[in-house]
């Protein structure tokens, strides 16, 4: 994994890494005073020294993360590769003039580009629609510097997402702001498999929340699960297109303040028409068509995966996490209590995986099921 290196004997290693990210916003900061890039997060970074490195999270194949402070307060920058060289050049600039390409135009390229990015077919959604009209709002012309900026950002998947979501969904990471190629999203705290919580309740509550057997904790906990529940139904059912989370992990959410779980990493999150052009390959068994957490079926005649997915976000959350929170080790004395056994035996049902594509009718009565003895346990918590 290109998670940044931190063991105590290799501290000299560690510095090397600090230098060259140091060095890649500093470069960052020459094209943004030579004209070449820009950005409303280049000022702090470049002039005022208002954004301020502090350590790298993650590094890999030119994917990096930064933490970093804005103003004092924590931000996250994150970028798909390491120089703005990198990033194709916005192809009109290649044949027209500037002063030749127009607001449509930018809103044209820009929504195909979504779509080539996202699979998100124009007539039938209106995501594209939401990011031009943030384009069409526009009325002084765009400078050169802009729209390669604009283009470098746009190639990139992650922050595609992240920017046509903002509006529209609480499960989703905020963009605060970019500088050429990077761009900064709020520092929440993010999910780690070996937390015994999964979440660090600790740093966001203080001691308020610990101990194993502390009903705040557990109330906390409950208030997670039941804002995955809420999450999972929200991708399913208040977009276009079915959103898919093909890899399902603690690290890749986070929490806000009021327990709202939000997606941090969505890497391998897919609308529906993507989802299908990935699952269509090649097979001779049905473990050839699993991808990530999203699994398809094998037709054994022609040797191909079905299109459609067989699994489900809700059955994936309930096997990664609510699994680890609803089993009687966790749960305590309480396991035994009949509302207690009964949620542990609707997670387990839910765990497993089934055809849901062909099952939604049993799927929504699982749902419906969980949210209900969640709620119902966090009353019990609360006497």
């Amino acid at each position: 994994m290109g998670y940044c290196i931190s063991t105590p004997q290799i501290l000299a290693a560690k510095e090397v890494i600090v230098k060259l990210e140091v060095k890649v916003l500093e470069i960052q900061c020459d094209g943004y005073k030579e004209g070449i890039l820009t950005g409303d997060l280049c000022e702090d970074l470049c002039v005022s020294k208002q954004v301020v490195y502090q350590r790298c999270l993650y590094y890999e194949k030119g994917k990096k993360v930064i933490q970093a402070d804005w103003h004092g307060i924590p931000i996250i920058l994150k970028s798909k590769l390491e120089n703005f060289s990198s990033y194709n050049n916005f192809g009109m600039l290649d044949y027209q003039e500037m002063q030749d390409v127009s607001t449509m135009d930018i809103v044209f390229y820009a929504a195909l580009e979504i779509k080539n990015l996202l699979g998100l077919e124009l007539e039938n959604t209106t995501v594209p629609k939401l990011w031009s009209k943030h384009l069409q709002g526009r009325v002084e012309p765009y400078s050169k510097a802009e729209l390669v900026t604009m283009w470098s950002l746009l190639q990139q998947e992650e922050y595609t997402f992240f920017k046509i979501l903002q509006d529209l969904s609480k499960h989703v990471v905020k963009i605060l702001g970019s500088c050429g190629h990077f761009y900064a999203v709020e520092y929440l705290i993010a999910g780690h498999a070996w937390n015994q919580n999964l979440f660090s309740l600790e740093e966001l509550f203080g001691s308020s929340v610990t101990g194993h057997n502390n009903r705040a904790l557990k109330g906390a906990i409950h208030k997670i699960a039941l804002s995955f529940l809420d999450m999972v139904k929200h991708f399913e059912n208040d977009f276009s297109y079915h959103l898919h989370l093909c890899d399902i992990k603690p690290e890749n959410f986070a929490i806000r303040k009021d327990l709202t779980v939000v997606a941090i990493d969505v890497d391998m999150a897919f609308f529906e028409p993507k989802m299908r052009d990935i699952l269509q390959q090649n097979c001779t068994n049905d473990e050839d068509c699993n991808f990530f957490d999203c699994f398809s079926k094998c037709d054994m005649q022609t040797n191909k995966c079905g299109a459609k997915r067989i699994n489900s976000n809700l059955q994936v959350i309930c096997d990664k996490m609510f699994r680890h929170w609803f089993s009687p080790s966790l749960i305590g004395p309480r396991a035994s209590l009949p509302l207690q056994v009964e949620l542990q035996k609707a997670v387990q049902r839910c765990a497993v995986p089934t055809e849901y594509p062909d099952n939604k009718k049993d799927h929504r009565i699982l749902f419906k099921q969980l949210y209900e003895l969640l709620q119902a346990s966090q009353r019990q918590l609360q006497e």
